[in-house]
């Protein structure tokens, strides 16, 4: 009985598979085709059986963004850059879908340590910092057994050395991974999907509208009361907004 529920689990993981596979290609021929609309509705579909992926937002954006939708065109750059942050080809198109967007908020200048943060760390996700701290522990056992069973003294100090280097770099990259970790469940980021909605200083409607945002200006989601999102921008303003006319980026 066990084997026939894996033989069937196996076969519906593939029939799965297949589907998707079919889906994402049908999507692919729409795109080409212009036929937006078409291409975006098989794209979610695929999204829907959470088998998600760089690729597949950078297409969805792509979608969004021949059809003009700057918010939803912003938001699946956004996402695909949470998953491959290196790559080139969702950096460019998102300074072309930015472009669209009404807003042109001014950031806050930034410390050194934050330059250096944005800059490099931020280059590569928690994730792949992972893979980083993984890679270097095994490199570092590897050379550290290297180490114990060479006999030539000029051998065992070159893999003692490069050995301690590596669990340096080891405990340096996990030290990255918990910072980057922290920083992505700390900062909650979204996209405005509204086309155009007032800030208000207080979770209420008939409190003081301290400014305005329009479609695709991203932000900082601080706290949550009610159907209502406390939110900071680039320039570090502060107000409440519904929280239905934004859209979360993190996974958390």
């Amino acid at each position: 009985m066990k084997k026939i529920l894996f033989l069937l689990l196996i076969v519906t993981n593939l029939v799965t598979a297949q589907n998707v596979d079919s889906l994402f290609v049908s999507a692919n021929n729409f795109y080409k085709e212009g036929k937006f609309k078409e291409a975006i509705v098989n794209y979610k579909k695929v999204e829907s059986q959470d088998l998600v992926s760089s690729e597949l937002y950078y297409n969805l954006a792509n979608s969004y963004y021949k059809l003009n939708k700057v918010g939803p065109s912003i938001y699946y750059y956004e996402k695909a850059l949470k998953l491959n942050p290196l790559n080139d080809d969702v950096k460019n198109n998102l300074v072309f879908a930015k472009r669209l967007a009404l807003d042109n908020i001014e950031e806050l200048p930034q410390t050194v340590l934050q330059k250096f943060n944005t800059n490099y760390l931020q280059k590569l996700s928690y994730n792949q910092w992972a893979i980083v701290v993984i890679t270097f522990a095994f490199l570092g056992s590897l050379l550290f057994l290297f180490f114990y069973f060479a006999e030539v003294p000029s051998k065992k100090r070159f893999y003692f050395v490069t050995s301690i280097i590596s669990f340096f770099i080891l405990i340096t990259s996990l030290f990255i991974t918990y910072n980057q970790y922290n920083y992505s469940k700390n900062n909650i980021e979204a996209i405005v999907f509204a086309e155009e909605t007032e800030v208000r200083n207080a979770p209420t409607l008939n409190s003081e509208e301290v400014f305005t945002l329009h479609e695709g200006t991203k932000v900082i989601v601080l706290d949550a009361v009610d159907n209502w999102k406390k939110i900071k921008i680039a320039d570090g303003k502060l107000g409440w907004i519904i929280a239905n006319e934004i859209k979360l980026l993190n996974n958390f």
